[in-house]
């Protein structure tokens, strides 16, 4: 098989020697700051999460090595730069440093060292000064967060307000020169080719940790935003979330519907996508920078729909990945199907998440590939008929899960089912807003956070689905019984029953809350729920009625007599 790398010739363009030096940390956070240090398009998104950003900093005071840099010097424009929590007005520069390898350690420095970047819980560190650690920021006197400690006068002034302090002055000052004075080697290269820096980074990360495959194509594809900024798979997954609420979708997701909406195969040669020979035979003159626009629609047509028709509210709530995968290559091609296949694109959507990964043989990439080559790309009804037949093969079935884990298929179905019932809150008796789910699961991808257990201390059926409420904004502070025990004052007999009833709960089930055994309500609740879920998927699914496609796609005959009469438009059950 030809290799997807060009090959290194003699004739080409070689690099100089890289240029080996130091950089006080002191030096790094002034260059970040100033924006002078840039985030090239293929770097991979910050990975890093508090106990990295405490071990960078204990090594740096105990002196250890904490790894080499390489910068890209080159100019850069006038941006609006993000590192980490930071947003800095950069102006033009022709001296800037572009991090090819050390972004995680530069991000966390600048951060966790400057009082904006320490507002994010990532960041957020201070130095005991009596136990001498860092430690997560509190009230305790000899907590001294580290923007203080980074600063000469704002230390000094830090201890003159706090006078029970001056027998631990030294410890502060030891460990701020031995941050401010440490030296970070690094090596900056001098290229004008960008080509020969992804190169660069793409064997550095092959010599190591091997990058995931959105990663790298990432690194290889990225496009250009409008604004001239670099649009990667996480930018497309940061604005769906934050136009939609649904949550923030994984980069390989992401990347196999980039790559569903040019061809159904997902697993191909991502090195080849744009290069190589490789033509869409479906989009042909595409661009990388028009492919990620395109994608981006795409997707959020496809997310519309699970949230409207489908009635998945959030990414938390969705079964399986690879049918959204399937959905935006459907809605990439198919951008505003006729209303009666959005139904049956909805039966379609239940039916196959219902057979889940067995219609691939028990492979999620097989079903995928099955389903995405159902969609042709001029026929939006054979497209969703195909779709259909795919899985009538399939019988399918349901299982209501007796344990809950919030990462299995069946659980989200019950998830889905409870949203469904319009969930109200048990103290103002008002249903929750999709925009409140969402602000609920900001950052999250599962639905642990909007998940209470009725009995939380009850071992045997602690883990089961009866023993889970959904409960979002305050209402979720942890004592879920206390809500459903008893009937507030504010609220009627009428009204009471409503709210219970958009739980799967039952007056009598809340007569036996009191119980401290609690397997007789959780056995119950699970019974409500069970019916209730099976109703849901029964809805969406609708198995008992006929598949016909859109009346005007029928080949209707046109001789029809007088005295037919006119054909009914309301479909009817099988016999």
């Amino acid at each position: 098989m030809r290799s997807a790398r060009r090959p290194f010739t003699m004739s080409e363009p070689s690099i100089t020697q890289p240029n080996a030096t130091t950089y006080p940390i002191d030096d790094l956070v002034s260059a970040a700051r100033e924006g002078r240090v840039r985030i090239p398009d293929f770097q991979r998104p910050l990975r890093w999460q508090w106990e990295d950003v405490r071990r960078l900093f204990d090594s740096i005071v105990r002196g250890y090595p904490i790894g080499s840099m390489l910068f890209w010097a080159r100019p850069a424009p006038a941006a609006t730069v993000r590192l980490g929590a930071l947003h800095i007005e950069a102006p033009a520069r022709p001296d800037a440093l572009w991090v090819v390898d050390g972004q995680q350690r530069i991000t966390s420095l600048a951060n966790a060292l400057s009082d904006e970047g320490a507002g994010d819980s990532r960041f957020a560190l201070a130095y005991d000064l009596r136990a001498r650690m860092f430690v997560r920021p509190g009230d305790e006197p000899q907590l001294l967060p580290l923007p203080v400690l980074f600063d000469l006068q704002r230390l000094l002034k830090w201890f003159a307000e706090r006078p029970n302090t001056a027998a631990l002055l030294d410890e502060a000052t030891r460990v701020a020169k031995a941050i401010r004075q440490y030296t970070a080697p690094a090596y900056i290269v001098k290229q004008d080719d960008e080509a020969v820096l992804r190169d660069i980074f793409d064997r550095m990360n092959n010599y190591g940790r091997r990058l995931s495959r959105a990663e790298v194509f990432t690194a290889l594809h990225a496009g250009q935003s409008s604004t001239g900024r670099p649009r990667s798979l996480g930018d497309i997954a940061e604005h769906l979330d934050t136009r939609f609420g649904f949550g923030l979708l994984d980069d390989d997701t992401v990347l196999r519907a980039f790559l569903a909406r040019r061809g159904p195969d997902v697993t191909r040669e991502i090195r080849l996508e744009f290069g190589g020979g490789r033509v869409s035979r479906e989009f042909p003159n595409e661009t990388a920078d028009d492919a990620n626009q395109a994608a981006e629609v795409a997707l959020e047509r496809a997310v519309r729909f699970l949230q409207d028709d489908a009635k998945i509210p959030h990414f938390a709530f969705l079964p399986y990945r690879y049918l959204l995968v399937v959905l935006t290559r459907f809605f990439a091609h198919h951008a505003q199907p006729a209303h009666r296949n959005r139904d049956l694109l909805r039966r379609w959507f239940w039916r196959a998440a219902l057979v889940g990964p067995a219609l691939g043989r028990g492979a999620y990439t097989n079903a995928m590939h099955t389903l995405a080559s159902c969609i042709v790309a001029t026929d939006e009804d054979t497209s969703v008929a195909s779709l259909l037949a795919a899985v009538q093969r399939f019988p399918p079935s349901f299982t209501f899960p007796e344990r809950f884990r919030s990462t299995m298929a069946e659980c989200r179905f019950v998830l889905c089912a409870m949203w469904s019932l319009s969930p109200r809150s048990p103290l103002t008796a008002e249903p929750y807003e999709r925009e409140a789910l969402a602000a609920a699961l900001a950052g999250r991808r599962t639905a642990t956070d909007v998940l209470e257990m009725l009995f939380p201390r009850r071992g045997e059926h602690r883990n089961d689905t009866g023993n889970r409420v959904l409960l979002v904004g305050d209402d979720a502070n942890g004592d879920a019984r206390a809500l459903f025990a008893e009937r507030p004052s504010q609220h009627d007999a009428e009204t009471w029953q409503g709210v219970l009833a958009s739980h799967a709960l039952t007056e009598d089930v809340t007569l036996l809350l009191s119980d401290e055994d609690g397997a007789e309500p959780i056995r119950r609740r699970a019974l409500e729920l069970s019916r209730a879920t099976s109703a849901f998927l029964k809805r969406m699914t609708e198995q008992e009625f006929e598949d016909t496609p859109p009346l005007e796609s029928l080949d209707l005959d046109d001789e029809q007599r007088d005295d037919d009469p006119e054909p009914s438009h309301a479909e009817q059950p099988h016999a």
